[in-house]
């Protein structure tokens, strides 16, 4: 499996584009932004698109989703629970910042412990909603794409509309924490981590901040 970052938008977000070289297949994993940039490098990798996985549907992370399913002909993948947050730019935040973005209804609403197959890569997804209210991870072997649930040193945000830290930390706590310590964690902003790391040291989890 290879894993090429992209980082977009005025948010910094992180898009992944997931690929497996010898078979060609891959997803594109939270396209927030730039949806020329985005195709124009996927043509550079050489691999075909199955599927575009959103992690949630906060407007930093789904800015060029309409635009990158509609050229490439792919379906939509999120949480279920993501689905009117998905459709309105009011509640997924892109209203305020100017840029309205709106996503074509979910090919699948994804569910707890479901596993999602395109070619040679697998992946499980991990219900973990908090930062918004169906959120969901992707993992992949030792591999886990976390969207705003995890960052390294902190977690996502919980004072938006839907959120909550309880729920979020026990998401993590749960999920996340039952993971190995050399699961390799791919957040939505910010560079990687591992779950070792934020066990030890992430003050969120370790009890050193308090909200």
């Amino acid at each position: 499996m290879e894993i090429k970052t992209l980082i977009v938008s005025m948010f910094e977000t992180n898009c992944y584009l997931v690929y497996d070289r010898a078979g060609g297949d891959g997803v594109i994993i939270d396209p927030g932004a730039e949806a020329d940039r985005i195709i124009s490098e996927i043509t550079r990798l050489g691999f075909a698109p199955r599927a575009v996985l959103l992690t949630h549907g906060h407007g930093d992370h789904i800015g060029a989703v309409p635009e990158i399913t509609s050229r490439l002909k792919l379906p939509l993948y999120a949480g279920k629970g993501e689905e009117s947050m998905l459709a309105s730019p009011e509640e997924n935040l892109s209203a305020e910042i100017g840029l309205p973005v709106s996503c074509p209804p979910c090919e699948r609403l994804l569910t707890d412990g479901e596993k999602l197959v395109f070619g040679s890569l697998a992946f499980t997804v991990l219900k973990t909603p908090g930062h918004s209210p169906g959120g969901v991870c992707y993992l992949s072997d030792q591999t886990l794409f976390c969207g705003d649930t995890l960052f390294c040193g902190s977690i996502g945000r919980t004072d938006f509309p839907g959120c909550s830290h309880k729920q979020l930390i026990a998401s993590i706590t749960e999920k996340l924490l039952a993971l190995p310590d050399d699961t390799i964690c791919y957040p939505g902003h910010g560079p990687t981590t591992t779950i070792g790391d934020e066990r030890r040291d992430n003050p969120f989890l370790t009890g050193g901040y308090f909200v």
